[in-house]
């Protein structure tokens, strides 16, 4: 049997999605306007699930917060593949991700927070983030 192998979680490693994760916090964040390049949050393992807040106030002037898994779909470049919180509301979801993107939907700053689960799996087994193209993003 050769000792030069090595083994390493995968993304099919079930068992790294069902444990307890990693967790990873990041607060006030201040997101870039729209039309702006958007706020690049990335994680050094791949997510087991993602928690994103616009954290402005119910009561401040509305301003949606525009999140997804890629630039382009933030910006909207191809079709509009970003998912979209109004003050206050969160989106909570189990995606395999190792970056996401945060942009105002409007000209005005806001802020948000996101909560992650972190696995084990380095982000390096996740090569391509996604592309923002046919309905990814």
């Amino acid at each position: 049997m050769s000792s030069n192998f090595k083994y390493t979680y995968g993304l099919g490693h079930v068992p790294s999605f069902q444990t307890s994760c990693k967790p990873y916090f990041t607060s006030s964040l201040t997101v870039p306007a729209s039309g702006s390049t958007p706020l690049e949050i990335s994680f050094e393992s791949v997510t087991r699930f993602v928690i994103i807040t616009n954290t402005l106030e119910a009561s401040a002037t509305e301003t949606p917060l525009r999140f997804g898994a890629s630039e382009n779909g933030v910006k909207g470049v191809e079709n509009n593949n970003y998912g979209l919180l109004q003050n206050g509301q969160s989106f909570e979801a189990d995606f395999k991700l190792t970056k996401i993107y945060l942009m105002s939907n409007t000209a005005n700053e806001c802020s948000a927070s996101v909560i992650v689960g972190l696995t084990g799996i380095s982000s390096q087994h996740l090569i391509d983030n996604w592309s923002g193209s046919s309905g990814v993003g």
